[in-house]
């Protein structure tokens, strides 16, 4: 367990981390719309006395403590999904209510309570000299929501930055977590024949063609639900179509998968699977490649095609964690956690960085109405990476 200094020590942030972890939920920011929380968070680790702080030219908040030999990353992403369904919260989903000791809003599992936790950490492990020999960077990221890793890779390129270890620190209900199920997302397109529509026969209608493709994507995922648990999904997320008007066939239509895989599939047998699904049809499929741009008007260029990834309980990374676990929660973990979604973690295991993931908050809780994150679960994260900082 903690000794006295050091729970004095976590103990004197609490009110203020949890006060912050309010004032980032009470901003808006949605994917490309994250300044206003990129500035609280450029502010905060100057008060914190971080040793840097900057903004990159993608609009990532980096912070440093440190100038150690051993270097590990904390990252949490700024930006939240939209709320569209306001009237149905029973608290308002930007006014950061704590109550019943939970804090509510959006964002408050994913993920403004771990960046609160993870800048708070950096600087009581400074206080507790468990920064010797270290340097530790948090990192507040953006477009996370859309482009999984795009943040970092361009974070990384644009500094030369290559820590020896990231914890990702998405909810997890502080579990530590070993990996992540890969992501998939592709566009397949049939390709039909204009005709005024009240001569059909003149064309080929291109969501007939699409119908019968439409029949094998389930029937996959129906297949791939057989080798379970734990097993990859296929679904469909988006249809549409182009036509001339209202009264012709249509030429082309389009629909978009979203394919997530577990540990041994691969990217091959994702492109043989989309060959199979567009086998005899007037169809082609690519890669669902996004574009969005940052707040700061940089291009962002995501490719979603990743493979899931685990590191190994025996790592030295996971070890530390082991051992941060039993000093906050007076024993080591009982089990672990792995991922149902992509993360950042993409672009460090990418680059052969081991990377870990923990973070406060029920993941399933994400994205919902009434998000909410219980208090203690972000005060045991702060405890832990603050803790972490100390045995990687």
């Amino acid at each position: 367990m903690l000794d006295e200094r050091q729970e004095a020590v976590f103990r004197g942030y609490d009110d203020g981390l949890i006060e912050f972890a309010r004032e980032l939920v009470r901003v808006r920011s949605y994917s490309g719309e994250e300044e206003g929380v990129a500035r609280l968070v450029e502010a905060k680790m100057k008060e914190l006395g971080y040793d840097e702080v900057f903004i990159d030219g993608t609009g990532n908040v980096v912070g440093r403590i440190g100038g150690g030999v051993r270097s590990v990353l904390f990252d949490s992403h700024m930006d939240t999904v939209e709320v569209n369904d306001e009237g149905e919260w029973t608290l308002p989903p930007f006014g950061a209510e704590v109550r019943d000791g939970r804090l509510y809003g959006r964002g408050s599992v994913d993920m403004k309570s771990s960046l609160a936790a993870s800048i708070y950490a950096a600087a009581a492990a400074r206080d507790l000299g468990l920064h010797q020999g270290r340097t530790t960077y948090v990192t507040a990221t953006v477009s996370e929501e859309y482009c999984d890793g795009v943040n970092l890779r361009m974070l990384f390129a644009e500094t030369g930055l290559r820590p020896d270890f990231v914890v990702i620190c998405e909810p997890s209900d502080n579990l530590v977590t070993l990996g992540h199920k890969g992501k998939a997302q592709l566009l397949l397109r049939t390709h039909g024949v204009s005709a005024h529509g009240s001569a059909p026969e003149k064309g080929v209608n291109a969501v007939y063609e699409m119908a019968e493709i439409i029949t094998r994507v389930e029937k996959l995922n129906e297949n791939l639900a057989s080798f379970g648990p734990p097993h990859g999904t296929i679904v469909l997320s988006d249809i549409s179509c182009v036509s001339a008007s209202l009264n012709a066939v249509p030429s082309e239509c389009s629909i978009y998968l979203d394919r997530r895989l577990v540990p041994g599939e691969t990217e091959e047998d994702v492109k043989r699977e989309m060959d199979a699904l567009t086998a005899g049809k007037r169809a082609s499929w690519e890669i669902g490649v996004l574009r969005r741009k940052s707040w700061t008007g940089v291009e962002l260029v995501y490719t979603p095609l990743h493979e899931a990834w685990e590191i190994d309980r025996g790592h030295e990374l996971a070890k530390a964690c082991d051992r941060a676990h039993e000093k906050v929660f007076g024993r080591k973990p009982e089990k672990y956690g792995f991922w149902d979604f992509g993360t950042n973690a993409v672009t460090p295991v990418s680059m052969g960085i081991p990377t870990i993931g923990f973070g406060p908050g029920d993941y399933k809780l994400a994205h919902s109405v009434n998000e909410n994150c219980e208090v203690d679960s972000i005060l045991e994260a702060f405890r832990f990476y603050g803790t972490l900082i100390g045995e990687v």
